[in-house]
């Protein structure tokens, strides 16, 4: 439980194709009908059409034109064609909040303040929202709704705590515990960054900041940190794993402890990419 999809949108068949072994049996999944033609089967390396060959036979699975759709909804604007298909996310969205009983209302808004400065991307994505919306309304399909109630909460005082807020308190007090001084090179990458901001504002226990020129630098001062008897510590992301591999080569070699943490990013990408994957994960187990 919570390790497999209840709800997989495909856009095309490669993405299903990619995807479909995350969706739990008996899950919904909804084709994006307008992508499962013969020139986007060839170009998923697919032999036959999923939709009807049967490999979808232990799934609820929902054909729905969402290309078509969303042109005909924008077909009175400006947009370019690419813009107008890159709207199709926000249909399915609207289709997805009314399958589970969501309120529109918070996606709306965030669609208004993201896009605030194209105010024709704006409203092109608060209209196939909507649309998509209406179309679980009244679509014969999608009569059945599930309902997402809140969770319960206790009375009583909570905290919130970001991951590298916790990360860095870790680290202060394992610094503390075993009596090392706290090392930490580093050089700025998203979403590592936040180790060091946090790190430089408790000096107050000794704790050393670095800002490095580049990730062999950060990852070289640590390891010297160590040599010299402090906890030698750095932290980065993705292709800075690369980058430190040499580094990691070394400290095995000379048998100094060095700890290098991976802050995982969404996906292959600079910014957060629309196909998520673990790759980080893959290379830090095996190098």
């Amino acid at each position: 439980p919570g390790e497999k999809v209840d709800l997989l949108v495909a856009m095309n068949a490669a993405a299903l194709k990619v995807h479909l072994h995350r969706v739990r049996p008996g899950g919904t999944i909804i084709a994006n009908v307008n992508s499962f033609e013969e020139k986007d089967l060839k170009k998923a390396d697919l032999d036959h059409n999923p939709l009807t060959d049967g490999t979808l036979d232990d799934y609820q699975v929902q054909e729905v034109p969402l290309t078509e759709i969303t042109r005909e909804a924008l077909s009175d604007t400006e947009l370019s064609i690419q813009e107008i298909d890159r709207s199709k996310n926000m249909f399915a969205l609207g289709l997805a909040l009314w399958m589970y009983s969501r309120p529109v209302e918070p996606a709306q808004e965030w669609i208004r303040e993201k896009f605030d400065n194209k105010p024709e991307i704006r409203d092109a994505n608060l209209r196939v929202l909507k649309k998509g919306y209406h179309y679980g309304e009244t679509v014969d399909a999608f009569a059945v709704q599930y309902e997402v109630n809140e969770a319960a909460m206790t009375p009583g005082t909570y905290r919130a705590v970001r991951g590298a807020e916790a990360l860095a308190l870790g680290l202060v007090a394992a610094s503390v515990k075993s009596s090392l001084r706290l090392f930490y090179g580093s050089y700025p990458i998203t979403p590592a960054s936040d180790i060091l901001h946090e790190l430089s504002e408790h000096k107050n226990f000794g704790v050393i900041t670095f800002q490095a020129e580049d990730e062999i630098a950060a990852a070289t001062s640590a390891l010297g940190a160590s040599f010299g008897g402090d906890l030698g510590v750095c932290a980065t992301s993705g292709p800075g794993v690369a980058l430190k591999t040499e580094t990691i080569g070394l400290g095995v070699m000379t048998e100094l402890p060095l700890v290098v943490i991976d802050m995982q990013r969404g996906g292959p990408s600079t910014g957060l990419p629309t196909k998520p994957e673990q790759g980080d994960l893959l290379q830090a187990v095996y190098g």
